[in-house]
């Protein structure tokens, strides 16, 4: 239904564009079948556009004059998954500048009552995204969240760390950050008294939320930065800055916002900021970058870098 009612809005979208579209031309840019482009057409006029087909070698699909947008009906979950998809932006694989404008069109015409859990997901939602998007979290926990960061309400949850481990936590909401696969809640949590970065997929939200909080200035300006160094840095013992031998734009391509934090020196390098649980897997971390590279900090990185290349030459013995 949603790619469906997507679909639709990018054929109007185009017959709005343009005084008149072939069969082919439409099929060619929606990436369907000519027979598809018929049933779509016949869909728009079956919701109240007018319209128009000509027949034959030359002919094709015109929007006649004076087409009002009627109301499409959509159920909580696809209204949802419109929000998710919206919120996301660009980054989610499949949806270009077109479709992201045909989906906010769609979010016009919904239930008040729709379209206010809509918004507050992309009011409220930070990208992060240098690829596609592959959040498994449940979309009503996503708008929940969102919901409680627009109206300032504090939010009750348990917490399930990477043991299996569940917590109960209160905290005052912020905002949601995406990455390119999973979606985190910044929020300042009243027991440790300091910002916290909770994966939302671990969040099991424990209603009834409240009450209503005053706003705090937030933990960083740049709230995507800020998560990425937290789940990249801040939680491991171990850390390190690495300069790599290649351009900024260039390591973006391998390096995901949860790998670390990237920052250009000049047109041929650029500086990663990662962590581990230890040394030893930071080694192995930065060597399946698979580039050239030298490290910055700490000293005991390379002296560890050293061990391991000891280690490596015994296993392996000399060339013969």
């Amino acid at each position: 239904m949603l790619e469906t009612s997507a679909r639709l809005l990018r054929l109007l979208s185009l017959l709005q564009a343009h005084r008149e579209w072939t069969g082919a031309d439409l099929a060619d840019r929606l990436g369907v079948t000519a027979r598809t482009v018929r049933r779509d057409v016949d869909r728009l006029r079956e919701l109240g556009y007018p319209v128009n087909a000509t027949p034959g070698t030359g002919g094709g699909y015109q929007l006649g004059a004076g087409a009002e947008l009627p109301p499409l009906l959509l159920d909580d979950d696809e209204a949802v998954a419109v929000g998710l998809r919206t919120a996301a932006g660009n980054g989610v694989e499949g949806i270009g500048e077109a479709s992201v404008r045909a989906l906010a069109k769609l979010e016009q015409v919904l239930p008040s009552r729709l379209r206010r859990r809509v918004s507050a997901l992309n009011e409220f939602t930070v990208p992060m995204l240098r690829g596609a998007q592959r959040s498994t979290v449940d979309p009503s926990v996503l708008t929940e969240l969102a919901s409680v960061c627009r109206d300032g309400e504090r939010l009750r949850f348990g917490y399930r760390d990477h043991r299996g481990d569940i917590s109960r936590r209160t905290v005052e909401p912020h905002r949601l950050v995406c990455t390119e696969r999973r979606w985190y809640l910044v929020a300042w949590d009243l027991d440790r008294e300091a910002w916290r970065t909770f994966r939302a997929d671990r969040i099991e939200p424990r209603p009834p939320h409240g009450p209503r909080f005053t706003p705090r200035p937030p933990p960083a300006e740049d709230l995507a930065a800020y998560v990425s160094e937290g789940v990249s840095q801040r939680v491991y013992a171990s850390r390190a800055v690495v300069r790599l031998k290649m351009p900024e734009q260039e390591a973006a391509q391998i390096i995901t916002p949860s790998d670390g934090v990237l920052e250009p020196v000049d047109a041929h390098t650029c500086l990663l900021r990662t962590g581990a649980v230890n040394l030893d897997v930071l080694v192995i971390h930065i060597m399946l970058l698979g580039c050239e590279f030298e490290v910055v900090e700490p000293p005991g990185l390379t002296d560890r870098m050293r061990d391991l290349r000891d280690l490596l030459g015994r296993a392996v013995g000399p060339e013969k």
